[in-house]
Parts: C-alpha cells; sequence; structure tokens
C-alpha cells in the first residue's frame, strides 16, 4: 500500500482505540462515579446516536475542506475532549463531553475513506478503503485490550488520556505525510437526492446498522457478563479482549486481500456469519476453552464486515462514495446506540444471561437484509446523480 495510506490507517487505530474502549472499562467507571452497569452503558449509546447524527450532517458540511487541514483538526478535537474527560468529576459530565468528543470520530473515519480515490488509482481501491480500515482492528488487537488493563490497573482516567495522547501523535503524522489540496469534489444537492432516494444504497446501508445493533446488545456488557456471569478477572477480560482482536485483524486483513476476488457482498455474508456462529457459543461458553471458541469466530468477522460494507458502497456507486460511506458511517454508530439500549433494557428487564440470544437473532436478521440488498441490487442500479428522473 502507498505510505500516505499509514497515517489514515492509524487514525483509524485511534478513533477506533476510543470508540470501542468504552466496552471494556464501564466496570472501573460505574463504581468509581457511583452509577449502575445500565446508566454507565449510556457512554456507549448517546456517544453512538451523536455520531449517527453527525456523520452525514458533517459531510455535508466539509465537503469543501482540504483533507489534511480536516483530518489534522479532527484528531485534534478528539484529542481535547478526551483530555476534558479524563477529568471529569461526575457521570454525566463525562458523558457530555464523550459525547462532543465524537464528532471528530463522525468527521474522520467516513472522510478518510472517501478521499481514498485521489491517493491510489482505481484498481487498488477496495484494497485501499479495507487497508486504512485494518486501524479498527489494530485498535481491538492492542488498543482495546491495553484501555481495559489501565483502567483496571490505574484507572478508566488514564485510558481516556491514553485516547488524548495518541490522537495528538495521529495528527502530526497525518499533518506531515497527507498531502495538501485532497478535496473531493463536493456533492451536488442532486447527488445527496440521488444517494438518500436510492433504495439500493440505502438497503445497502441498513445491514450495517442491523448488524451493529445486534453486536452492542451483547458487546456493549461484555465486562459486565464475563465478570458476573462467568467471573473473569481483568486480566482475563483484557486477554479475551485481545484474542478477540487478533482474529478481527486475521479477519480483516484476509477479506482486505481476497475482496477483489470474491465480491464485497460476498464477503459481508461469509463476515455476518462467523458473528452469527461465534454468539451463538456464548450460552455455553461458561469455561476458559468455551470462551476462546465463542470469540475466534466472531472477531474473525467483526471488522471485516465493517470494512467490505464500505467496498461494497464505493463498488455500487463509486462518484456518491462521499456520502453513501457518510452514511454507512452513521449506520455503524446508529447501530450502536440501538444495541446498546436494547442490551440495557435487556440487562434490567431480563438480565444479563438473556443478552447472547438476543444478539443472535438481530444478527440473523441482519443476514437477511444483506441478501435482499444484494439481490435488490442486480435489478436496481443506482443513477448518477442527475439522471434518475431521466
Amino acid at each position: 500500500m502507498p505510505r500516505v495510506l499509514w497515517p489514515l490507517m492509524f487514525g483509524n487505530f485511534v478513533i477506533g482505540t476510543g470508540v470501542m474502549m468504552v466496552t471494556g472499562i464501564l466496570n472501573e467507571v460505574s463504581t468509581s462515579l457511583n452509577v449502575s452497569i445500565a446508566t454507565a452503558g449510556q457512554l456507549i449509546s448517546s456517544s453512538a446516536l451523536c455520531t449517527c447524527i453527525g456523520a452525514p450532517l458533517c459531510a455535508a458540511w466539509v465537503a469543501g475542506w482540504d483533507r489534511q487541514k480536516l483530518l489534522t483538526a479532527s484528531l485534534l478535537w478528539y484529542s481535547v475532549l478526551h483530555a476534558m474527560a479524563a477529568w471529569s468529576a461526575e457521570f454525566y459530565a463525562l458523558l457530555g463531553w464523550r459525547a462532543m468528543a465524537m464528532v471528530g470520530a463522525a468527521i474522520f473515519t467516513p472522510q478518510a475513506a472517501s478521499c481514498i480515490g485521489l491517493l491510489v488509482p482505481a484498481a487498488q481501491r477496495g484494497r485501499a478503503i479495507t487497508f486504512i480500515f485494518l486501524g479498527w482492528s489494530v485498535a481491538s488487537v492492542i488498543g482495546t485490550p491495553l484501555g481495559a488493563w489501565l483502567s483496571g490497573t490505574l484507572g478508566w482516567r488514564y485510558a481516556f488520556g491514553l485516547i488524548s495522547a495518541l490522537s495528538l501523535w495521529s495528527a502530526a503524522w497525518l499533518w506531515r505525510t497527507l498531502p495538501t489540496k485532497i478535496v473531493p469534489a463536493a456533492l451536488s444537492r442532486a447527488a445527496w437526492a440521488t444517494t438518500l432516494s436510492s433504495r439500493t444504497i440505502m438497503l445497502t446501508v441498513s445491514v450495517t446498522m442491523v448488524s451493529g445493533a445486534g453486536q452492542f446488545v451483547l458487546l456493549s456488557y461484555m465486562a459486565p457478563y464475563l465478570k458476573n456471569i462467568i467471573g473473569a478477572s481483568t486480566s482475563a477480560l483484557s486477554m479475551l479482549l485481545l484474542l478477540y482482536g487478533i482474529c478481527g485483524f486475521i479477519g480483516n486483513a484476509f477479506i482486505a486481500r481476497y475482496i477483489d476476488r470474491i465480491s464485497p457482498s460476498r464477503s459481508v455474508m461469509v463476515s455476518l456469519s462467523c458473528m452469527v456462529c461465534g454468539m451463538a457459543l456464548w450460552p455455553q461458553a461458561e469455561t476458559p476453552m468455551g470462551l476462546v471458541l465463542a470469540f475466534i469466530p466472531w472477531g474473525l468477522g467483526v471488522f471485516s464486515a465493517n470494512s467490505a460494507q464500505q467496498a461494497r458502497l464505493v463498488q455500487l456507486a463509486p462518484d456518491l462514495a462521499s456520502a453513501s460511506v457518510a452514511m454507512n458511517s452513521s449506520a455503524i454508530y446508529g447501530g450502536q446506540a440501538i444495541g446498546a439500549a436494547l442490551g440495557g433494557w435487556l440487562v434490567l428487564h431480563q438480565g444479563l444471561r438473556a443478552l447472547p440470544g438476543h444478539a443472535v437473532l438481530v444478527m440473523v436478521l441482519a443476514m437477511a437484509v444483506s441478501w435482499q440488498a444484494s439481490r435488490y441490487a442486480l435489478s436496481h442500479p443506482v443513477p448518477q446523480p442527475g439522471t434518475e428522473h431521466r
């Protein structure tokens, strides 16, 4: 991959670590700030909701900005707001700083993907997009377990401080490496109208939202589930998150290598199938080996699904990638918000043991939606902006 893609990949590593880290620190936040686990889970749902709404709005607002300045500024914002979160004295201050920090995530990930077409040849576009999304896989391998370990040993404030420091480093690297005057063509109102009115695109985007909801029903409350149901220690949680992340990296690397051969839509189905298999094993995963067997297939599919979805949307309508990728990022966080909220409701009314079964049901629904989206796309190609009425 070209050298210029590396700081984009690292930026996604920082963003991904900040987004996913909270699932490993809920126990410490709950204890430190004297709130329930379900209340602490609002850190996930509220932040995800802000990013869900912010991604498409920001995409329209920053369309004509130089990507070097835009992406650097988004990482600096991410750094400052996470530093403020680390100093929060009570829960709702933490909730507010964390939600505002997610504006940086809403901008960085979709806008990094949307400028790929100006950095690499068209033949490498699919691999380049999946490559920069390897940053999310690396985040799960290194960042998320490290955040859980820091939170369990030194306190959750150190975990947020780590994100702040990494964001500064990432901003400096990207500023030095990314060329100036990288400005994807601003989308017209007709292009946005085509994106939002295209059933093909929106049905494909809905796969991301439904699968995200299915994952975060269980993922949001992974730490309390492992602690209260299985009795896992902080060290065990960190090791399981490390295994999950390693599998995520392997799965994403595999998809990045072969996606142009097996097609993005088939890659999505393979990834979703892996996650369903892993989640289905959770009710029986009450031994160390059982946990390992549950984490491996789930991890193999978790990040490759998102990467393949991005490539799938770009393939459907390359000229609308800025809008469709922004909508997909919105759907990722919308799914997180829905899943975390549903998981919180289940914890309050049915208990932690109800989470895996409901997660599997939602993921099976995501597979059904993905299959329907693939069939629909064959007979309903996306029109070019301004041509849909010709």
